[in-house]
């Protein structure tokens, strides 16, 4: 049996949350009441149809303790107890689940950062596919992804590729995917047909609002300089490439792909923003040990998360050992909900059984 209190309370802040978005308040608050309405609508509805079946349940039992139900009434009302204690059962866990504490980033869009690691063009190659994996990935859940900057390889694939990735959930759904990805293939390279092993590094951060973080102007330095491409490629003959450093924290962007110095610090400054916004995100998440412990993995970008076995067209998953058979579904973007279906589910397991200890 859930808390009626609690529920209450949610209740009564999400009643309280309508009536100040009603009372017209300036932009930036109601940017904050419209999240927070946002985040507590799905779970607001499930409370309501929990609560709703509880009712529905008290009128059953008490329609069968009353002695005067006759036969025919009393056996419909028994077989509609047996649905609504199933029914009931599946919305206390559902609404068990909703309870649990939230990353406030999960509605956020994402930065996604792809970068070559060990094993040379084999690893440029495979940090390509990755991140054709996410883009298609991205395409079949409607998202929208914007390159932001890109290196490409000597044979292909890229040493790293920086992208925004915006749409319903985005954070929620790749967060798991930070970390270090492994593949085990024979190159096209190699004419001896040995499997070889290299990695990619993967990194998800939530892309920030201006409502998350305050940059002030004079926090930065802004240099422009000429962009260069691969052998004198695309090469730039004005100051077009932009490079900001945010002072307080020393953290470094630059941007070049865009002929314009405008869009070039437009891109800089939206990465900038999402890298700020990541870092105190881990120093608040650092101070707070036990919820760190509970996470899917540590998300150190240097943690081995999965392998993708081609010979055996296996992807397995370290953190949950979770093995799929599927490794063409996978790579090609249409079942990674499998995996990472599996990593959300476990993670909310975690959450609840530290909840009953």
């Amino acid at each position: 049996m859930l808390a009626r209190n609690k529920l209450d309370t949610l209740l009564d802040r999400f009643a309280e949350i309508e009536h100040q978005m009603s009372a017209n308040p300036d932009p930036q608050t109601y940017v904050k009441l419209s999240r927070e309405y946002a985040g507590l609508e799905p779970l607001i509805f499930k409370i309501r149809t929990y609560l709703k079946a509880q009712d529905d349940l008290a009128d059953t039992e008490a329609m069968l303790s009353d002695p005067d139900t006759d036969a025919e009434m009393r056996e419909l009302a028994e077989a509609e107890r047996d649905e609504l204690e199933q029914n009931l059962e599946t919305l206390t866990q559902d609404v068990r689940i909703g309870l649990l504490p939230k990353d406030a980033a999960d509605s956020n869009d994402a930065i996604l950062e792809v970068r070559a690691g060990t094993g040379g063009d084999e690893a440029a190659l495979f940090a390509g596919d990755l991140f054709r994996m996410y883009q298609r990935y991205a395409e079949l859940h409607g998202w929208k992804v914007e390159v932001l900057s890109a290196s490409e390889g000597e044979v292909g694939g890229y040493k790293e590729i920086i992208a925004a990735v915006s749409g319903e959930n985005v954070f929620a759904r790749l967060k798991f995917e930070s970390g270090v990805h492994r593949v085990q293939r024979v190159p096209a390279t190699e004419s001896g047909g040995r499997i070889h092993t290299s990695a990619a590094t993967v990194a998800v951060l939530p892309q920030a609002e201006d409502v998350d973080v305050d940059i002030q102007d004079s926090d930065l330095r802004i240099d422009t300089f000429r962009a260069s491409g691969a052998g004198g490629q695309h090469v730039n003959t004005t100051d077009s490439a932009v490079r900001i450093t945010h002072i307080p924290t020393g953290i470094v962007v630059a941007v070049q792909d865009e002929r314009s110095q405008h869009k070039n610090k437009a891109r800089a400054m939206q990465l900038l923003r999402a890298r700020i916004y990541d870092e105190e995100r881990e120093r608040a998440a650092s101070e707070r040990t036990e919820a760190r412990r509970l996470q899917v993995g540590s998300g150190d970008r240097s943690e081995r998360i999965r392998t993708y076995n081609f010979p055996q067209g296996r992807v397995t998953d370290h953190r949950i050992g979770l093995t799929l058979y599927k490794l063409d579904q996978i790579i090609s973007g249409e079942a990674l909900d499998e995996v990472i279906d599996a990593l959300i589910m476990d993670h909310q397991a975690s959450l609840l059984a530290a909840e009953e200890v």
